[in-house]
C-alpha cells in the first residue's frame, strides 16, 4: 500500500507538470495573439479558473484510468487532497512573490499586479468543487477539451527524453508532498511543523529582540 500511494502521488506530479507545460504554451500563444495587451484582474482569473477546472477534470480522468473507468473513492479522495495541496501551494507561492515584487514598485510583473487573494481562493474552491461534482456526474468530465489534454499528457509522458524530464519533476513533486504531509501530521501531533522552509527568511527580516528564541514566527 505505501508503494502504491507513493506511485500515485508521483504520477500526479508528472500529470501536473505536463499539464502546466501544455498550458504554458497556450498562454504564450494567447499573449502573442493579444499583441501584449495587459490583462485585467477579471481576465486573469477567468483564465486561471478555466486552467484549474480543466486540471481538476484531467485529474479525475487520470483516476478513472487507474481503475479501468471505475470510480475508486479512496483514490479520488487522495487525488482531491493532493490537488488541493497543489493549488494552495500555488496560492502561497504567488502571494509571496507578489509581496516580494511589490517592493519593486513599477517593476512588478503584470501577473502579480493582478494578484487577488479572494479571487485565488474562489478559483481554487470552484476547481475542487468541480472535481467533487465529477464523482456524482461522471459524464460531465468526458468532453473533447479534457480528452485532448488527457491524451496529450499521456503521449508526452511516453516520449523517451521529454517524458523522462517530466518524471524527474514528478519525483521532486513527490518529495515535496511527503514533506508537506509530514509537516501537517507533525503540526497536528505536536502543534509545530517538522520543517519550516521560510523560518530563516522571516527571522532575518525581524529584529532579534522582537522574538524569543522559542517563539513561533507566523
Amino acid at each position: 500500500m505505501p508503494m502504491e500511494l507513493l506511485n500515485f502521488i508521483f504520477r500526479m506530479g508528472v500529470l501536473f507538470a505536463i499539464y502546466g507545460f501544455i498550458w504554458g504554451i497556450f498562454e504564450f500563444i494567447l499573449v502573442i495573439a493579444s499583441t501584449n495587451k495587459q490583462k485585467t484582474v477579471i481576465e486573469e482569473y477567468v483564465i486561471k479558473a478555466i486552467k484549474y477546472v480543466f486540471l481538476a477534470d484531467v485529474t479525475f480522468l487520470f483516476c478513472l484510468d487507474l481503475k479501468g473507468g471505475e470510480i475508486s473513492y479512496y483514490q479520488l479522495g487522495l487525488a482531491a487532497l493532493v490537488l488541493t495541496m497543489y493549488f494552495v501551494g500555488k496560492l502561497q507561492s504567488n502571494q509571496q512573490q507578489a509581496k516580494m515584487f511589490g517592493m519593486m514598485g513599477n517593476g512588478l510583473p503584470m501577473g502579480f499586479k493582478n494578484f487577488n487573494l479572494k479571487a485565488e481562493i474562489g478559483v481554487i474552491s470552484l476547481s475542487v468543487l468541480c472535481f467533487v461534482g465529477f464523482i456524482f456526474f461522471k459524464d460531465l468530465s468526458i468532453n473533447p477539451i479534457s480528452d485532448w489534454f488527457h491524451d496529450s499528457i499521456i503521449g508526452i509522458e511516453k516520449t523517451p527524453v521529454i517524458g523522462f524530464i517530466f518524471k524527474v519533476i514528478g519525483f521532486f513533486f513527490l518529495i515535496t508532498m511527503i514533506f508537506k504531509m509530514a509537516n501537517g501530521l507533525m503540526y497536528i501531533i505536536s502543534g509545530g511543523p517538522f520543517i519550516r522552509g521560510s523560518a530563516g527568511f522571516q527571522a532575518s527580516s525581524k529584529k532579534d529582540e522582537d522574538f524569543d528564541d522559542y517563539e513561533e514566527i507566523n
